[in-house]
């Protein structure tokens, strides 16, 4: 049977095939790169109308830098200058998208935006922690601000090809000529700088956060912010680990082993390295975890797949929260109670900052609701750019974990 092709965005599943007799689900989530509209039920932040569209970039020599998508396209990304104070800070937003496993799931990529920039949008939608307006990113909104596409299949880690069914795993070169190209258009002058990320380039911005750290300078203020990233290895509704399948997969086809973190292979497994868990208290630079305590894509796509979960059990309470059962909201919240745990240590060191909230959400910087609108998620009556804004700019009050559900009222679940 066809293996999963595993999408990391949001929303529902959408496709299924028919392959041997048999259906296989492939998970899909709908593709989130901001375009959606974004607006609270107090309509108090701008439409996608309002919002600033930002042109497309194709890297330039793409193929002689290796700088390329899954179908060989160059890689792309959109960038909107910075002004007043904040023409010398960056901030650098990696998109989320795919991961492909095998060169099934790779080969349908290459046909998509994931794959390829000959799909991707010409001009985007710059909202959340990208928008350029003062009401809607207070901190942000007036930096250089970058966001890039994501279309290698491998959290901008991989360094291979499969000639036979062309296709081409770049995602190190592409980080590598992106962060040449930036320097060169001003980002060596920096004097504040941010990697953030949704989802797999959430996880992307925990693999890169150091290595953004030596591109810029040492007087440079240079931080992390990981959206969505942080996957837990669990174990699903089945007792199985399909993540860790898919992660191994993912490295043995993208060659990705030689640039995970030499200080987490001493000690682990090349697919353990791939997660989040293993790989945070490592970083040197400071470091914000973002997460929603009950991500809606593990969740969905991993702890209560089709195949962890092939009677269907689990589908109402998955996609409807208010149909789940005592002993589901159990499983629910002995999934939050590892991911707080897990976020222990990182959370004692004092460059760190977390906000780690109760919802059933995924990715929540590019979404105005969610990043910064009169009626955002919040603890403690701080939300998601005001808690980031103050560890930034070491304001203090950056660590904040939510009671467990159904605690928080703030929330805008997607479940």
């Amino acid at each position: 049977m066809k293996k999963l092709l595993w999408s990391l965005t949001l929303f529902g599943v959408i496709l299924s095939l028919r392959v041997n007799g048999e259906f296989d689900k492939m998970e899909k989530f709908t593709d989130f790169n901001g375009t959606n509209v974004y607006q609270t039920e107090n309509h108090d932040v701008n439409s996608k109308a309002k919002a600033t569209m930002v042109g497309l970039t194709l890297i330039k020599n793409a193929a002689l830098r290796s700088a390329v998508c899954l179908d060989g396209s160059p890689a792309g990304y959109h960038f909107h200058p910075g002004s007043g104070s904040g023409a010398k800070n960056w901030l650098v937003h990696l998109e989320g998208g795919e991961w492909c496993s095998d060169i099934e799931s790779c080969e349908y990529s290459k046909e998509t935006r994931h794959g390829s920039s000959k799909h991707m949008e010409k001009k985007i939608p710059f909202t959340g922690i990208l928008s350029d307006k003062a009401s809607e990113n207070p901190d942000f909104y007036n930096w250089n601000r970058v966001k890039v596409r994501y279309c290698d299949g491998g959290s901008f880690m991989g360094d291979n090809e499969n000639k036979d069914a062309k296709l081409q795993f770049r995602g190190k070169a592409i980080w590598t000529a992106l962060m040449t190209d930036l320097l060169w258009n001003g980002m060596r002058e920096a004097k504040q700088g941010l990697l953030s990320g949704c989802s797999a380039g959430g996880l992307a911005a925990i693999f890169q956060c150091d290595d953004f750290k030596l591109y810029l300078s040492s007087s440079t203020r240079t931080k992390c912010l990981s959206d969505a990233g942080f996957f837990v290895d669990a174990t699903d509704v089945s007792g199985d680990r399909s993540l860790r399948k898919l992660y191994n997969d993912v490295i043995q086809l993208q060659s990705i082993t030689n640039d995970l973190p030499d200080g987490c292979l001493d000690n682990r497994s090349p697919t353990s390295c791939f997660f989040a868990q293993n790989l945070v208290n490592q970083v040197k630079a400071p470091l914000f975890i973002l997460n929603a305590a009950y991500d809606t894509w593990q969740i969905q796509e991993s702890l209560t797949s089709k195949s962890a979960d092939p009677t269907g059990s689990w589908s109402n309470c998955t996609f409807n929260i208010a149909k789940c059962n005592a002993s589901q909201i159990k499983f629910f919240q002995g999934f939050r109670s590892q991911m707080v745990k897990l976020l222990g240590a990182f959370k004692e060191q004092r460059k760190n900052g977390v906000f780690l909230n109760s919802c059933f959400s995924h990715c929540q910087t590019e979404n105005q609701d969610t990043w910064y609108s009169k009626n955002s998620p919040s603890i403690k009556n701080k939300r998601i750019a005001v808690a980031v804004g103050d560890w930034f700019f070491e304001r203090g009050g950056a660590k904040l974990i939510d009671c467990a559900y159904p605690c928080d009222k703030t929330c805008r679940n997607l479940i």
